[in-house]
């Protein structure tokens, strides 16, 4: 067994204790390679079916390549597709583009409280009809307890304290200090009532592990990751007014390896073009004690 393949057993693993162990679990897909990975490992664990919702929080300032990417591979793997939004945040214009707030501001508005009440059930969901190409209201109220996330430990500070299975109170707050130990392959998955449970099979992984596995696995992503003739690239995906591409001319999978196995970006952090991390001390720990992803 090669490296590529231990952690393909780990993460199928992790997904298939989490599925037998708990109850009204959902998974958070960001369209990104990390999210877009744990997607396809899902469909391993279950032969070829993902049997819990896909949930996707829109800022409404994702870059439009990465909606259209979303709902296209949703219809095509009929994917049970449910779309949470910070609506009244929108409305009134209290976003960082909209001039009204600051960056991390934003972020806990459009992204950490529309989580939070989106896997409540305590705002309106859309989820998408595939007999019509639509995504409608759900009518469906009921929360989610157990989130399934595509963090990497080794994407920036804060992930590395994380566990595979991470407990948060009734708020989504997350108390990096009381975390459960984690001994081989014990895992604890029996928490108190009202536990909101984040659950992380691809802690382990590292971005060159990702895209040797999207080379090998020939997975799907999004062009934006992909020299679009001008030198650049996104390495990591956002909202468009704080993510900025690199500077690569990797023009597919295996020129981004070359450039990963070549230390073309060594001493440059994966999120470097995520202004919101500079904000928030160069880490994310703020924003993901708040229960940001």
């Amino acid at each position: 067994m090669d490296a590529l393949d231990s952690l393909e057993a780990k993460s199928v693993h992790i997904l298939r204790e989490a599925y037998r162990d708990l109850k009204n679990l959902c998974m958070l897909w960001s369209i990104g390679k990390d999210s877009t990975v744990l997607l396809w490992l899902a469909r391993k664990a279950f032969f070829g079916h993902v049997p819990m919702p896909l949930v996707h929080i829109d800022t409404a300032f994702k870059i439009p390549e990465m909606i259209d990417y979303r709902d296209r591979l949703a219809r095509q793997w009929r994917l049970n597709m449910i779309v949470g939004q910070n609506r009244a945040a929108l409305a009134e214009g209290l976003t960082f583009p909209g001039g009204r707030v600051d960056r991390l501001t934003c972020c806990r508005r459009l992204k950490s409280e529309a989580l939070r009440h989106t896997l409540s059930g305590e705002w309106p969901r859309l989820r998408l009809n595939h007999a019509t190409g639509a995504y409608e209201t759900d009518e469906s109220a009921e929360p989610y307890t157990g989130v399934i996330v595509g963090v990497r430990a080794d994407e920036e500070g804060s992930r590395s304290k994380e566990r595979y299975f991470s407990p948060r109170d009734r708020e989504n707050a997350w108390d990096v200090d009381d975390q459960p130990p984690e001994l081989w392959k014990q895992y604890t998955t029996d928490f108190a009532p009202g536990t909101h449970l984040r659950i992380h099979p691809l802690l382990d992984w590292t971005e060159l592990n990702i895209w040797e596995y999207i080379d090998r696995e020939n997975i799907p992503v999004t062009p934006l990751y992909f020299d679009w003739g001008d030198g650049r690239r996104y390495r990591s995906l956002g909202c468009w007014p704080c993510t900025k591409p690199v500077e690569s001319t990797a023009k597919n999978v295996d020129d981004i390896i070359a450039e990963l196995r070549g230390g073309r970006f060594a001493n440059i952090a994966e999120r470097a073009g995520r202004a919101q991390d500079k904000d928030d001390g160069g880490t994310l720990e703020t924003l993901r004690r708040e229960g940001y992803m």
